[in-house]
């Protein structure tokens, strides 16, 4: 089918496309946890059945099931290796069902994104999209569908990826691409539906939208704001409301007389393009094609251009300048710093870990940094122990910050919290895998790693949002990164902390070391753009060293320090703390402070170590 033919057809009636397809298969008994996109390949009559249901109910389009058929989200079911062939697969069954009925309903290549955000606040490249798109549009062009529909996306650059990847591969079939849309009328990344309708029609879409998120009530704005884009035609496919568990199974209860009625609505303002997502079935199709029969929408090359401009609300004003941490001024000064890490408990109590802070600050530290779960291991919230600890002490909090159990929505909202409660200083980690820990079988979430964080929060502190869009508000964070000196792939680890400075990282904490030479090579790899301070572990007796040296990742210790606590017999841990003295002493010149981390929150063992530096 030709683009013109397209956008022709849109001029003398309503284009209506058909419903969900991965809600209508949970319906029919596939699970969430499977993959819906390989049905096309392992239970093919099973999706021609859904196709077959919605020929008849008066539509024009129907989708192919691969919104999902891409090597990125098919990697968590070991299928990447099959995108080409599911989605190839997935437009010949919806072909055959068409032919069967010997029907003239079109076939719309269904396109989703990739599920994970692209760096720098995710993890995948702009290159590693563009591959993962081009294989998935190539096997639908081979599966020999009409058109082309992008849905569901959120980060309007890989929107645009896509279509960009599309239109190399044909210049003349149609393209349908659809954002997904907050209960606040923008993007998650913050777009507003002018913006996306100029981004998606300038880069070659032929019909540009909102699918899925929420129902047809809260797209009512986003569909009005598109629609005061001139010459562009718009479309709509809204949830059937929003999910509801009922008896152990997700129900969508918006009615299909009310989407009926709620579509016929947007048509009468102008959409030219409609459908249902999430939660219709063929009667909610069917309720609609006999709301719009014989409607002739208005032509999109002539509605009115109001001023969108005025529909955008006065920005809030930021609050007032926060004080910045007394951590955060000593560095600026160029002044030597004393940090110690606290692992938060394994249960509820966390009285001594209180007490173990007040020790550290009567004795000079500056700042207590909380860990998140480190070795992946289930403790109390960083967050919880870090306001438990600055209730009682009056000490500076760095608050690790792990990608590992949040998704890009959890790690803002966090921080967005941590700047509330007064904690400035993050620690950005990307956090150890589930593998390592308590529970193996946990899933990792690592939307981003600890590059992305460092983006985000920067962002956040420049007053604008994921999307590069202002805020009402700043957040003041100071933003530390780790550094592994002693990486056994150094060179890849140079290169990832030069990505943290690159997007705005401050400070920065090694991990643990024990000999001069390697903070040297470091230091003279990567310079010292940011203070840096150094990890000093300090050693229990000779089995302690070995265990950390043999079965910890990331941590080398020299043959003649494990000898020496070897020797050391049932004085190890004076001959640890008398270890770290002495290497502290000797880079002391050369680092902007010291992070200390007492073995099993023995705290008495840092302020031992920090004696060496007398008042400093």
């Amino acid at each position: 089918m030709d683009r013109q033919d397209f956008v022709k057809k849109m001029n003398e009636q309503v284009i209506l496309l058909d419903g969900a397809m991965g809600t209508r298969l949970y319906d029919l008994g596939i699970d969430f946890d499977q993959c819906f996109d390989a049905l096309s390949l392992e239970k093919p009559e099973l999706v021609k059945q859904v196709h077959r249901e919605y020929l008849g109910t008066g539509i024009q389009v129907i989708e192919t099931n691969t919104f999902g058929a891409n090597r990125v989200r098919l990697r968590q079911w070991n299928l990447e290796d099959k995108a080409y062939e599911i989605a190839r697969a997935g437009a010949r069954i919806a072909r055959e069902a068409v032919e069967e009925a010997n029907s003239r309903v079109w076939v719309a290549g269904s396109v989703g994104p990739l599920g994970k955000p692209l760096a720098p606040i995710g993890r995948i490249t702009e290159e590693e999209a563009r591959q993962a798109f081009a294989e998935t549009i190539r096997g639908l062009l081979d599966g020999e569908v009409d058109l082309i529909i992008l849905e569901t996306f959120i980060q309007a650059d890989e929107a645009r990826i896509a279509l960009e990847e599309v239109r190399k591969q044909t210049q003349t079939m149609p393209v349908v691409a659809l954002m997904s849309f907050t209960d606040e009328g923008k993007t998650v990344f913050g777009n507003k539906p002018e913006e996306i309708v100029r981004l998606l029609s300038s880069n070659g879409a032929d019909v540009v939208g909102a699918n899925c998120s929420v129902g047809p009530h809260k797209l009512r704005d986003v569909m009005q704001r598109m629609l005061r884009v001139p010459g562009v035609p718009i479309a709509c496919m809204p949830n059937a409301g929003l999910p509801e568990l009922v008896g152990g199974r997700y129900m969508y209860l918006s009615s299909p007389e009310y989407m009926a009625k709620s579509l016929r609505e947007f048509v009468s303002w102008g959409v030219g393009v409609i459908g249902g997502c999430c939660g219709t079935s063929a009667k909610h199709m069917e309720a609609i094609a006999r709301e719009v029969r014989g409607v002739i929408p208005t032509p999109y090359d002539s509605r009115n251009n109001l001023d969108i401009q005025s529909l955008e609300p006065e920005p809030t004003q930021p609050p007032a300048e926060v004080r910045e941490s007394g951590f955060r001024e000593k560095l600026k000064k160029g002044e030597f710093v004393v940090s110690v890490e606290i692992d938060p408990p394994k249960g509820i109590d966390a009285t001594k870990l209180v007490a173990g802070a007040a020790t550290c600050k009567a004795n000079g530290v500056d700042a207590i940094n909380i860990a998140d779960s480190p070795l992946a291991r289930a403790r109390m919230s960083p967050m919880a122990l870090a306001m438990l600890i600055r209730k009682s002490v009056d000490i500076d909090v760095i608050l690790h910050m792990s990608c590992r159990d949040r998704n890009v929505l959890g790690l803002q909202s966090e921080c967005m919290g941590a700047q509330a409660l007064g904690i400035q200083d993050i620690l950005c980690v990307t956090g150890d895998p589930p593998q390592m820990g308590d529970y193996p079988d946990a899933t990792g979430v690592f939307d981003v790693n600890s590059v992305g964080l460092v983006a985000l929060l920067d962002k956040l502190n420049r007053g604008v949002d994921l999307a590069g869009k202002p805020t009402p508000y700043k957040t003041n964070f100071h933003l530390g990164v780790a550094s592994n000196p002693t990486a056994l792939n150094f060179e890849a680890e140079s290169q990832r902390y030069q990505e943290k400075l690159a997007v705005g990282a401050e400070f920065t904490m090694t991990q643990p070391l024990y000999a001069k030479s390697d903070l040297e090579r470091w230091m003279d790899e990567n310079g010292t753009a940011i203070p840096l301070l150094v990890g000093i572990l300090p050693l229990r007796n000779g089995r302690h060293a070995e265990f950390l040296h043999n079965e910890v990742p990331g941590m080398s210790i020299p043959k003649e320090i494990r000898d020496r606590m070897h020797k050391a017999g049932d004085q190890g841990a004076e001959e640890g703390v008398t270890i770290a003295q002495e290497f502290l002493l000797s880079v002391r010149d050369m680092v902007q402070g010291v992070y200390l981390m007492p073995p099993f929150n023995r705290f008495e063992m840092a302020v031992d170590v920090t004696k060496v530096l007398g008042d400093r």
